[in-house]
C-alpha cells in the first residue's frame, strides 16, 4: 500500500495512527504540499482532488483520512471492534467523524491556519468556534472514556490527531475536564501515539520558525509562465519565499481570504511583510530594486529602463498575450486557438526576432529582467509543438538565456511537468 502524506497533517496522522492498531505497514510516501508535489500530474491522476491524505491499495485509490481509516479496518481488521458492523454503534462514531472533520478540526483551521497566510490568527468569533467545540466533545465525554462507545474507534484516533494538534498549539484543555481525562487515557492506549506526537511537533516547528525564515509569500500556479519568470528573477536576486499553491482551475482565487489580499485576484501575487503587488512585471522589478546587490537587472539610467520597461510591456501585451490566445485553449478544449491567432503568435516571435538582430540579450547588453520574463514566456513553447527555429536570433537568445539565467532548471522542470499533465489531459479529451 502507498501512503501519500506528510507527517504534519491531522489527517495523515490519523490513518498511520490506524494502520499501527491494525498492524498493517504502509509505503509512505512524502508530499511538499508548500512546493506543489500535490499538484503534479502523476498524483493529480491518483487523486483529482489533489488531496493528503491518499491511499493507494493495489491499484484501489481513496482519500479523505477518515474514509481511509473505516477502509482499513473494514479491510484488514481482524474484528470490528475500530468500526463496528452493529448499525447504532456505527452510527455514532460516523458522527463523531463528522463531528471531528465539521467543527472541531474545522475550528482549528479556520483559527490557525490564517498564520500561513497573514502571520496572524484568526479572529475573536473564530477562536470563540473553537471553544464551543470543545465544549459538545466535553458533553459527549461526560461519564465516557471514549468518544464512541465503551471502546477505542477509529473516532477515538481521528479526534486523538485534531485534539493533539490543539495541544501542541498551547490551547488550554484543563478547562474541559472530561476532555482532558479523555486525552490523557488516549494517549496511553492508542497504537502510534508518540509518531502522531512527532508530526504535531514538526508542524507547530514549522509555525514557530515562520516569522523568520519565511518573511514573503508568493501566492501561485506552479507550471504558470508568470509564477516562472517570478521565480527565476527571485533566485537571480537571492531571496526566497513561502510558495502558496492557488488552483485556478478550481477557483481558489476567488476564495474570500485571497480576494481580501488582492481585490484583482490574479496570481502571483507577492505580499511581503504585509505590503502586497500583483502582475508578474512589476513583482520582479520591485523585488530587483528592494533586494538587488546592485542595479544591473533594472539599471537606474533612464535610457537602459525605459527599453526594458518596453520589452516588458512588449511581452505583456503582444508576445505572452499571443500564446496565451493560441496555446492556452489546448487546457480548456484540447485545441489550440485559431489561424489568426497563430498568425499573431508568428508576428510576435517576429518582433523578437528583429529585437534581437546582433543582441546577445533582448534589452542591452547584459542579462535584465527582460530577458527574465521574456524567457519564461518562451519556454512555454516547450509544451507544445513549435519550432523557435523559423527565428533564428530568438533561438540563438534562446539557447543562451538558459545557460546565464538563474533558476532555469527549476523553470524547465515546472514546464515538462505542465507539459506531462497537458499531454495526459489532451489523450482524454481526444
Amino acid at each position: 500500500m502507498d501512503f501519500y502524506y506528510s507527517p504534519r497533517g491531522s489527517g495523515c496522522r490519523t490513518v498511520i495512527m490506524v494502520a499501527k492498531a491494525l498492524g498493517l505497514e504502509l509505503n509512505k510516501k512524502l508530499m511538499n504540499t508548500l512546493d506543489g508535489d500535490q499538484l503534479k500530474p502523476e498524483f493529480v491522476k491518483l487523486n483529482p482532488q489533489h488531496t493528503i491524505p491518499t491511499l493507494v491499495d493495489n491499484g484501489f485509490s481513496i482519500w479523505e483520512s477518515r474514509a481511509i481509516a473505516v477502509y482499513l479496518v473494514e479491510k484488514y481488521g481482524k474484528d470490528d471492534s475500530l468500526f463496528p458492523k452493529d448499525p447504532k454503534k456505527q452510527a455514532l462514531v460516523n458522527q463523531r467523524l463528522y463531528f471531528d472533520m465539521g467543527t472541531l478540526y474545522e475550528s482549528f483551521a479556520k483559527y490557525y491556519y490564517p498564520l500561513f497566510h497573514t502571520g496572524k490568527p484568526g479572529t475573536d468569533e473564530d477562536f470563540k468556534k473553537i471553544e464551543s467545540s470543545f465544549e459538545y466533545l466535553n458533553i459527549f465525554l461526560e461519564g465516557q472514556d471514549y468518544v464512541a462507545g465503551d471502546h477505542l474507534t477509529v473516532a477515538d484516533i481521528a479526534i486523538l490527531s485534531s485534539v493533539s494538534t490543539f495541544d501542541a498549539f498551547d490551547f488550554d484543555l484543563s478547562k474541559y475536564s472530561n476532555v482532558a481525562k479523555w486525552y490523557a487515557n488516549a494517549k496511553k492506549v492508542t497504537p502510534g501515539w508518540d509518531e502522531n506526537w512527532n508530526g504535531v511537533l514538526e508542524l507547530k516547528a514549522v509555525f514557530d520558525a515562520r516569522p523568520t525564515l519565511l518573511k514573503m509569500d508568493l501566492y501561485n500556479m506552479s507550471g504558470s509562465p508568470s509564477t516562472r519568470a517570478v521565480m527565476m528573477t527571485a533566485k537571480a536576486v537571492g531571496v526566497e519565499f513561502n510558495s502558496v499553491q492557488v488552483n485556478t482551475f478550481v477557483g481558489e482565487q476567488l476564495k474570500p481570504w485571497f480576494v481580501k489580499i488582492n481585490p484583482q485576484h490574479t496570481i502571483p501575487t507577492l505580499v511581503d511583510n504585509g505590503f502586497v503587488i500583483w502582475e508578474t512585471r512589476a513583482i520582479v522589478v520591485y523585488l530587483v530594486e528592494q533586494y538587488g546587490k546592485d542595479d544591473s537587472l533594472y539599471p537606474k539610467d533612464p535610457q537602459k529602463q525605459a527599453l526594458i520597461n518596453q520589452r516588458l510591456y512588449f511581452d505583456m501585451g503582444t508576445l505572452y498575450d499571443g500564446i496565451a490566445k493560441y496555446f492556452f485553449p489546448l487546457l480548456r478544449t484540447g485545441k489550440p486557438g485559431t489561424e489568426e491567432n497563430l498568425e499573431k503568435l508568428n508576428a510576435a516571435f517576429d518582433l523578437l526576432n528583429t529585437f534581437l538582430d546582433g543582441q546577445d540579450y533582448v534589452a542591452g547588453n547584459e542579462l535584465s529582467v527582460a530577458d527574465i520574463v521574456i524567457l519564461a514566456t518562451v519556454s512555454t513553447t516547450e509544451m507544445v509543438d513549435f519550432d523557435l527555429r523559423k527565428f533564428p536570433n530568438v533561438h540563438r537568445w534562446y539557447k543562451n538565456a538558459q545557460k546565464v539565467t538563474p533558476g532555469w532548471d527549476e523553470n524547465l522542470e515546472r514546464i515538462l511537468s505542465a507539459k506531462k499533465f497537458l499531454a495526459e489531459n489532451l489523450i482524454e479529451k481526444l
